[in-house]
């Protein structure tokens, strides 16, 4: 398989914000952003965000709307430069009482994701992943204490004595194509709808690395022993804060599948199989269809 392409990125991700991590370190760098024209503000609320209520795009707001000017500075996140502006993230808690402006509505992104554009999807993304963190690391897992936000709210430290700082995590999962040549092994979950089958996939474990975490779970999954991979490219996954991390394997000789029960069903199916139309294909946002159709192609 060729290798993957920069300037062809996986869906939520791609260069559509320009983060400047340096200005982040200025105490008053959501001041000043605040007072450049043109800047934009992106408002959530959990995993909801403002949207227009006719088309999917982001409802930004500008520095004099009255929900920019509720919001406290603990509530807003400098995100970067996006398409030639300063744009802040602002964090509301769930249960705030806001009063939204006309035509917008606050949606989850999964639903919507499909139906937006490539640069709002990957905003959206970003703000999603920083707004649920903020929203489950609220008190310090050492002493309990509560955090209070620094460096443009992308970091987060411990009002406590000992001052812990913590910053966003994610949580890295491999997702993975096993060809033995003719053939892609993909499986299914029961919650899935009928006729969909995808690539295998799993959370990387402490003390494995990404490699280790491509056999282990195709041998958990489905008994298949892995040859060799590769890597192909990875897609930030905010739901809630996932990396999926792309992989190719080339099956061993045995290529018998012994389901364990995680997979409602894992089958071997050829070329002709997946594009006669019989096989519901992951969505096209998912990295799972772009491996699955660079395999089709190659």
């Amino acid at each position: 398989m060729p290798p993957h392409r920069l300037d062809t990125p996986n869906f939520f991700a791609g260069p559509f914000v320009d983060r400047r991590a340096d200005a982040r370190e200025a105490g008053d760098a959501l001041q000043r952003a605040g007072q450049e024209p043109g800047t934009r503000y992106l408002l959530s609320m959990g995993g909801q965000h403002l949207l227009q209520a006719v088309t999917a795009d982001i409802a930004f707001l500008d520095a004099a709307h009255p929900l920019v000017r509720q919001a406290q500075p603990q509530q807003q996140v400098l995100l970067g430069w996006y398409e030639g502006a300063w744009c802040v993230l602002l964090d509301f808690a769930p249960d705030t009482a806001l009063e939204l402006p006309p035509d917008t509505r606050l949606t989850e992104l999964r639903p919507l994701a499909p139906d937006l554009p490539a640069a709002a999807a990957a905003l959206l993304a970003y703000a999603r992943a920083l707004a649920l963190w903020r929203l489950r690391n609220r008190f310090c897992g050492s002493c309990g204490a509560a955090m209070h936000p620094t460096r443009a709210g992308h970091a987060l430290v411990c009002e406590g004595p000992g001052h812990h700082e913590v910053f966003p995590r994610i949580d890295p999962a491999i997702i993975v194509l096993v060809t033995d040549g003719e053939r892609a092994l993909l499986g299914r979950q029961a919650a899935w709808p009928p006729g969909r089958y995808s690539t295998l996939a799993g959370f990387v474990e402490p003390g494995e690395s990404l490699e280790d975490a491509v056999v282990r779970e195709v041998r958990e999954e489905t008994g298949v022993e892995i040859a060799g991979l590769s890597y192909h490219s990875s897609q930030p996954w905010p739901f809630p804060a996932c990396l999926m991390l792309g992989f190719q394997a080339v099956a061993g000789r045995e290529t018998r599948i012994r389901l364990d029960g995680e997979l409602e069903d894992a089958r071997w199916f050829s070329r002709d199989d997946l594009t006669s139309g019989r096989i519901l294909m992951p969505p096209p946002h998912a990295i799972a269809h772009r491996l699955i159709s660079a395999w089709l192609t190659e």
